[in-house]
């Protein structure tokens, strides 16, 4: 694994959401396409907290406190108990933003972490510090390709009644 390449990622997919996300108003950061999906605001506090409460915090988990259990998550539930669509967007951001600068410079500290270091989880089974390193620049992918639909969502709302049909199908 490219130690370095991963922190580069990290930090190119933190100004890509930052990007995505500074058009939108905050009306707009609230719409659900269904209410089963996530609004911009929701997507954007998950980030947020993952950050803080799962990836950096589980990576170090792994790398410096062996066999002690980590902390409870619940990123689906957080959702809706964090309030995260009544919150602002552009704090969220910078919220999710100020966190990840923290997270890179965190990384940047590390003296060739130990990527092989592992735990035992209770779903995943054998889980290596790489794998988490892995879940996490791939955890953005999945989130900017979320937020490339909702902001193609948005678009559909905001050009009504008319369609971006001929643009070709999504």
């Amino acid at each position: 694994m490219d130690f370095t390449a991963c922190q580069m990622q990290l930090r190119q997919n933190g100004e890509l959401i930052r990007e995505l996300v500074a058009s939108i108003s905050q009306e707009q950061a609230t719409i659900k396409p269904s209410p089963e999906d996530w609004s911009v605001l929701e997507v954007v506090n998950h980030l947020y907290d993952e950050e803080r409460e799962d990836f950096r915090q589980r990576f170090d988990y792994l790398l410096h406190h062996p066999g002690e259990e980590w902390p409870p998550i619940d990123p689906a539930g957080w959702v809706t108990a964090r309030k995260y669509n009544e919150r602002e967007l552009t704090n969220s951001l910078q919220n999710f933003l100020d966190e990840r600068q923290k997270s890179l410079s965190w990384l940047a500290n590390l003296d060739q972490p130990n990527l092989e270091k592992f735990e035992t989880h209770p779903v995943a089974g054998k889980f290596h510090a790489g794998d988490m390193l892995a879940a996490w620049v791939a955890h953005d992918l999945l989130h900017l390709r979320q937020l490339v639909e909702l902001k193609y969502f948005l678009v559909g709302e905001l050009v009504r009644p008319y369609s971006p049909r001929y643009a070709g199908e999504w």
